[in-house]
């Protein structure tokens, strides 16, 4: 299938998020153009967005009034997490409300986010609350911008975050992807040194240097939710200015190696895709595994991740 074929896939009029996406990153309108001001506008009243927005709770929450975090992956800090990759923003009331809601309930004492009322900051909610904040347009908010200063002064001074306290691993970057969303104008000379060394801790690794091969990293996904592959590497590295960094060579041999005949990039799993220590723990604790939740079917032609791969493409030139 030629660009041009998968292109008039992107810009299907059923997925006007896609359609707003592949517009303005894919083929670089601008948001005074009037389709893409039309797919846009029509984004909260068609297609995924809408699906998810429909199961919105009125005071502005999803599945659990009480518990933001849980059901994974069914609540409110998960839904708000997609709606921000599908192009609506707080010039939507509900989103705003929603949004005011999540920044009340996340922001901890230490001026980062954790889950509902949390007293300390957690990196990766951090990383992820403020990146989707930041693009649904809160990036000049009090609480977004103590969450920034928050990540600067918790990265390791050599390069990188450590989610989980076990030390820098690939599977944290979420921290890095705040600062990706953030206006590089607005960008201190700390967060500039954080970034430079957080990029230089994934390129030093060529995105997945870090143990034994481990296979999920190798399918894509969508959501990801906190979870890391290669096609989130990509996206993030390329999207940071390190998109002709020789380092990437073999995570992107696996983007170009995974693309089908007819052009399009499927998407592989669904989250939890765990193996190893992780999976292990999941069948002893069934009951704390989370619920899948998917805009597309795996193994199938997927339009978020085809429009990942093709702007990642377009960035490498």
């Amino acid at each position: 299938m030629p660009r041009e074929k998968v292109l008039d896939w992107l810009l299907e009029p059923e997925q006007p998020s896609m359609r707003y996406l592949a517009l303005t990153q894919l083929l670089g309108r601008s948001e005074t153009d009037s389709d893409v001001r039309e797919a846009k506008a029509r984004i909260p009243s068609a297609g995924w967005a809408a699906e998810i927005l429909a199961r919105r709770d009125p005071a502005g929450w999803w599945a659990d009034g009480k518990r933001l975090y849980q059901p994974k992956y069914l609540s409110t800090n998960w839904m708000l997490l997609i709606l921000s990759d599908l192009g609506v923003d707080r010039t939507l009331p509900t989103i705003r409300t929603s949004c005011e809601l999540w920044m009340r309930r996340f922001a901890t004492p230490d001026g980062s986010f954790g889950m509902d009322r949390g007293i300390k900051g957690h990196l990766c909610i951090a990383g992820n609350t403020a990146r989707a904040l930041i693009k649904f347009g809160y990036e000049d908010h009090p609480v977004v911008r103590r969450a920034l200063a928050w990540l600067v002064l918790n990265a390791s001074p050599l390069g990188g975050w450590s989610c989980w306290g076990s030390g820098r691993n690939l599977d944290s970057w979420e921290g890095l992807s705040a600062f990706a969303a953030y206006p590089r104008r607005k960008w201190t000379p700390a967060m500039a040194d954080r970034v430079e060394k957080g990029a230089e801790f994934f390129l030093e690794r060529e995105l997945f240097r870090q143990g034994d091969h481990y296979e999920p990293w190798y399918r894509f996904h969508y959501p990801v939710h906190y979870y890391y592959d290669l096609l989130v590497g990509l996206d993030l590295l390329t999207s940071l200015g390190y998109a002709d960094d020789r380092r990437l060579s073999t995570a992107l041999s696996v983007l170009k190696r995974k693309r089908r005949n007819d052009g399009r990039w499927n998407l592989d799993a669904l989250h939890p895709d765990v193996e190893g220590a992780i999976a292990k723990w999941y069948r002893g604790h069934p009951h704390r595994a989370p619920t899948p939740f998917g805009l597309e079917t795996p193994g199938k032609p997927s339009k978020m991740i085809t429009l990942r791969a093709l702007t990642i493409l377009a960035r490498v030139g």
